[in-house]
């Protein structure tokens, strides 16, 4: 298969050092709209991250959207050892354009380590992806240069209580599940399955919000963004296979919705937890 066409985003150019900062910068792959996609600057931002470190993996982040990003203009990622202990390593990063953030996150790296284990289990009676219609398949039939957009995004998404595109339908709850892997294959490193798995927890998190209200994304007049993200990585996971992203929102708020997610593999481990709070304004 071919390389997935984000995966270009994710190679970043190292330019030096700065002020005690490692300085990268990187490109955006196209957008309808022009603005960079939320989860494309945060793996990118954890790939920065990442090649400052030698031996440890990423945890956990904790990130804010702070500007729109224009997917014309190079990205630039300066790096801050904040923190190098014997266990656990802290970097911040800041995602520039023109001179501005337009991100900013602090993500916290470990060496591998044992101790004790539980986890959430797998949702039993969930349908397999292979009995659920694509998001492109649906999405190719609409005559929009948003869907066609969309449906050419190189993330096979399945929603198992279908895809809140262009109506909402079924019961307006605060909860959905959704499957997705990436088109293609990605080399072995888990360091790149985790950050195309921050990539891809940006994707749907703030549809429980729109379904439990029967907002569609299609709704005239919607206006939505993320607004700040965390997310924690539990174990290792391949990206490129079926991974179940299970979603729901706990409340809505002064224009406002936070949802909580939980990756799984297919086999039923849980691979991450996500969280994420975001603007949703609705005409009235």
């Amino acid at each position: 298969m071919s390389e997935p066409d984000f995966l270009r985003t994710l190679r970043l150019d190292d330019t030096g050092a700065s002020t005690g900062e490692t300085i990268l910068t990187g490109a955006s792959h196209w957008s309808p709209n022009g603005r960079v996609f939320g989860g494309q600057v945060l793996a990118q931002c954890i790939v920065a991250a990442q090649a400052t470190i030698e031996d440890r993996d990423i945890h956990s982040m904790h990130g804010y959207f702070l500007r729109p990003g224009d997917t014309e203009l190079p990205i630039t990622f300066g790096v801050e050892r904040i923190h190098d202990g014997r266990s656990f390593a802290t970097r911040r990063v800041q995602a520039y354009q023109r001179g501005v953030p337009i991100f900013s996150m602090i993500a916290s790296f470990q060496r591998p380590d044992d101790g004790v284990e539980h986890q959430d289990p797998f949702p039993i009676d969930t349908p397999a992806p292979e009995d659920l219609p694509s998001a492109a398949s649906i999405l190719s039939a609409i005559d929009h240069p948003v869907a066609q957009a969309w449906a050419e995004r190189s993330i096979d998404l399945r929603h198992v209580e279908g895809p809140v595109f262009v109506d909402v339908q079924g019961e307006r709850v605060p909860h959905q599940a959704v499957w997705f892997r990436v088109d293609g294959d990605l080399p072995a490193d888990p360091a790149l399955h985790r950050a195309v798995l921050g990539y891809a927890s940006d994707l749907s998190i703030l549809e429980p919000v729109m379904r439990r209200h029967g907002v569609a994304w299609g709704t005239p007049g919607v206006k939505s963004a993320s607004l700040d993200h965390a997310m924690w990585w539990h174990r290792d996971g391949r990206a490129d296979d079926w991974v179940l992203y299970t979603q729901e929102s706990p409340s809505a708020q002064g224009g406002r919705g936070l949802a909580f997610g939980r990756m799984f593999s297919r086999d039923g481990r849980l691979l991450a937890s996500v969280a994420q709070e975001g603007m949703m304004r609705v005409p009235r």
